[in-house]
Formats: structure tokens, C-alpha cells, sequence
């Protein structure tokens, strides 16, 4: 066997594979050996068959196959211990590769066009100057999130005189034209609304101080501006109904509900945190606001590199790829796509690529490793993100080992773990390598910059 590499050019390779029998035959024997005591043919005992009838019957497929393992082994076992820094997969040759015929030949030819990556030297230094943005934490957002957590200890209080918000429970009667209650017409009995949803301010303003027993007129289809899911669920009507129900209605107030939110004490304190974690409303303000602080982290951190990215691609300039392979590679990779798929984003794919490997280079040089330490302590983060959204602060490790354990049964989520372990790391380091250009910015502001 003999394995061989031609530089085409800076970016592309000519790898040759020639096999010859010996390279083969052994394997092939073996597996013909295989065939032969399990094959079950008419006229013969098992493990009884001709060898030659075996290999009549076998013999190509078996060549074929043994060729193909040897052919795939050799080809990555090359790479590896030259260290080809290849892109993508080896692709048959489509000019010079000679016709295979396992039935008639013996010795085997094999022609790959390889892409190579190109030559560049990725670095940073105290002379790259990048924005570093930290996200403004606000009292509302303080303020914002302490009522998520009061809301959740809130309770509904039954109260005399309607406010805003609040919920009433009544009788709804359909009036006709004189203004009263229409024979045969809608009623609804406990029918439940929000007049704070309502879309017309004046049919909205109808309810203002409205008390139990009160009875009020009002236009619903008005009210809702022919909202057919919200009339066909207030006057329990079939939504094609909806359209012609133009009536006043009558509404005798029976019930006005209040939310009242919960206190904010020692209990949520102990809820959100941990026990005996914050003793009092200043201390927990000072953490809610840390840890609100702490979740914008990981956007300013994305944020640097992005711009990192384009400082380092400016530093490294135009780089050269073999365009004709890398485009014949997208469009395998997408063989449901057309070629106007490949046209229209290979210069993308192209950005991405130069990132990739600027990102390696940067990893490689930084020593950056990812263990599974790492990846589990990552799973962990994502799912005390999720829970930190329904404003559960304090999970148990054992309930985080345990989400976790589900999330890395997925191979698309290691995946993505590893890459954003990569990335967090990869930031921490170079962030200690280039002048940071410090920026306080608004949340607003912040997200502003992604439109």
C-alpha cells in the first residue's frame, strides 16, 4: 500500500491511494472463511460449500467492501500522522480517477481532491483595542423581578368596588334594540372578564367604580374591537357567529376578584435563595440585582466576541480556499439543495469557516481544553438559567445533576455545551490579553446593537 500526497496548490492536494493484493487479500480470505460456515445452500452441509462456489457468489462484494475499509482506514491514518489540515472530507477525483472493476482487477488506484486550510497566524496583544459592554442593572429591573417573586405568594381577595386589573363575575344578558333583555337571546351565567383588556377605553371606562349588583351596558364587540376569539369565548358562541353579534349587552356585577401580591419577608427570601441566605429587603435587593447582573455576563461576553472576531479577521485579511472544491463540499452536504443553495450562501459559509478556524488557532495557542467537568458544570448553568427565568434562584444540586444528566443524553446538546464551554472560556482568556474598551450601556441599547 502506498499513500501520497501532490500540492495542486496552496489550497488543494491531490491524495493517491494504491493498493495491491497483498494489502487485502488476508482480510479477504477471512471474511470468504466466514461466509463459508454460515452459508446455507441447497446440496451442501452447513460450513460445507465449495470454497469456489463462495467466492463466485461473495467474492466482488467482499473485495468491494475490505478495498473500502482499507481505502477509509488509510486515508484518515495519513492525515492524522502528517497532520493534513484538511477541510472538510476527501472527495473522488472527477478527472483523473480511472474506472474500478472488482471482478477483473487486483491492484486498485485511488485519486482524492483534498481542500487544505490556509496558511495564517491568528493573535492578540494589549495594542487590539475591543468594547467590552456591561448591561446597566436597573432599579425597575430590580423592582421587575421582586414582583415575579411576590406574585407567586400572591393570593385573590374578594373586594366591593372595581379597579383596574381587577376581575368581575357576572350575569351577561344579551338587550335588544329598546335596551331590554332580548327574547331568545344570549345569556351567559358566571360569564368571567377583565375590562383591563378590553380595547375601546370608552367601552372600558363603563367599569370604572362598577360594584357588586351593579348593572352595567356595554357594546362587546366594541369593547373587543370583533376580537372572535375573545367574544366567542366571553358569549360561548361559535367564532363564525361572532361577525353578526353587533347587540349591547347587560353585565349584573356578582363578583369582583383583586390579586393581591404577597408580602415580601423571610419566606421568599428563603424561597429564592436558599435559608437564612438574606435576612432582610436590603440584602435581598442587593442579590436579586447581582444575580441579574450575574445573567447579563454571558451577553456582554458574546457581545466581545463578536467583536473580537472582527478585530482578529481584519488583523488576518483576505485568506485564500480552493472556492470550486469547497463549493463541490456544500453541495454534497446539501443534496437536497440546487446550486443557486450554494451561490447564494457560499460567502456566508465562508465567514463562518474563517472564524472556525481563527477560533481554533486562538484555542490551540491559549492551551484551552474542555473536560467533562466542564460540559456537566455547563449543563448545570443552562438549566439554573431556566429556572432563574420563573425566578427559582436556589435549586438543589441534586435536582441540577439531574436535568443535566437528561440534557447530555442528546448529542446535539454536548455539542452545543462544548462549544459554549469553548467560547467561555476562550473569552475569559483573551479578554485578559487585549485593552478592553469599557462601556456601561442600558438593556435597551444592548439590544439595539443585534436589530
Amino acid at each position: 500500500m502506498n499513500v501520497s500526497l501532490q500540492n495542486i496548490d496552496k489550497v488543494s492536494a491531490l491524495l493517491t491511494v494504491k493498493l495491491e493484493k497483498a494489502d487485502y487479500q488476508e482480510k479477504v480470505d477471512k471474511s470468504l472463511k466466514g461466509f463459508r460456515q454460515k452459508a446455507e445452500i441447497p446440496g451442501f452441509r452447513k460450513g460445507m460449500v465449495p470454497m469456489s462456489l463462495v467466492k463466485k457468489m461473495y467474492g466482488k462484494s467482499v473485495i468491494a467492501e475490505e478495498v473500502n475499509k482499507l481505502l477509509s482506514n488509510s486515508i484518515f491514518k495519513y492525515i492524522e500522522d502528517n497532520k493534513v489540515n484538511m477541510l472538510g472530507e476527501p472527495l473522488p477525483n472527477e478527472d483523473k480517477q480511472k474506472e474500478i472493476d472488482f471482478d477483473t482487477m487486483e491492484e486498485f488506484e485511488f485519486l482524492f481532491d483534498i481542500a487544505l486550510a490556509p496558511e495564517f497566524k491568528a493573535e492578540v496583544n494589549a495594542k487590539d483595542k475591543v468594547d467590552y459592554y456591561t448591561i446597566e442593572v436597573t432599579d425597575d429591573m430590580v423592582e421587575n423581578q421582586i414582583k415575579s417573586y411576590t406574585q407567586r405568594t400572591g393570593k385573590y381577595d374578594k373586594v366591593d368596588v372595581y379597579e383596574d386589573n381587577d376581575m368581575l363575575k357576572g350575569l351577561l344578558a344579551e338587550l335588544d334594540e329598546e335596551g331590554n333583555t332580548k327574547e331568545g337571546g344570549i345569556q351567559v351565567e358566571g360569564a368571567v372578564m377583565m375590562p383591563s383588556y378590553m380595547k375601546n377605553d370608552e367601552q372600558k371606562a363603563i367599569f370604572n367604580g362598577a360594584k357588586v349588583n351593579d348593572v352595567l351596558v356595554f357594546n362587546p364587540s366594541t369593547a373587543w374591537d370583533g376580537n372572535a376569539t375573545e367574544l366567542s369565548s366571553l358569549l360561548k358562541i361559535e367564532k363564525d357567529a361572532v361577525e353578526q353579534m353587533k347587540s349591547n349587552f347587560s353585565f349584573q356585577v356578582e363578583e369582583v376578584t383583586r390579586f393581591v401580591a404577597g408580602e415580601l419577608n423571610q419566606e421568599i427570601f428563603d424561597q429564592v435563595f436558599g435559608e437564612g441566605v438574606v435576612k432582610s429587603e436590603e440584602e435581598f435587593r442587593a442579590k436579586v440585582k447581582e444575580g441579574i447582573a450575574t445573567q447579563f455576563v454571558a451577553d456582554s461576553n458574546y457581545k466581545f466576541l463578536i467583536d473580537l472576531r472582527k478585530t482578529v479577521t481584519e488583523k488576518v485579511g483576505k485568506l485564500e480556499f480552493p472556492d470550486a472544491l469547497l463549493k463541490r463540499i456544500m453541495h454534497l452536504n446539501n443534496p437536497e439543495k440546487d446550486e443557486t443553495f450554494v451561490e447564494e450562501n457560499y460567502d456566508k459559509s465562508i465567514d463562518e469557516l474563517i472564524w472556525h478556524l481563527i477560533k481554533e488557532q486562538l484555542v490551540n495557542a491559549n492551551d484551552i481544553k474542555v473536560e467533562q467537568e466542564d460540559i456537566t458544570n455547563m449543563a448545570k448553568e443552562a438549566t439554573r438559567a431556566q429556572f432563574a427565568q420563573y425566578g427559582m434562584m436556589s435549586i438543589p444540586d441534586e435536582i441540577l445533576e439531574n436535568y443535566a444528566k437528561e440534557m447530555l443524553k442528546k448529542k446535539e446538546n454536548i455539542d452545543g455545551l462544548v462549544n459554549r464551554a469553548v467560547e467561555n472560556k476562550l473569552a475569559a482568556v483573551l479578554k485578559t490579553q487585549v485593552t478592553l474598551e469599557n462601556k456601561n450601556i442600558s438593556l435597551e441599547e444592548f439590544n439595539k446593537m443585534f436589530e
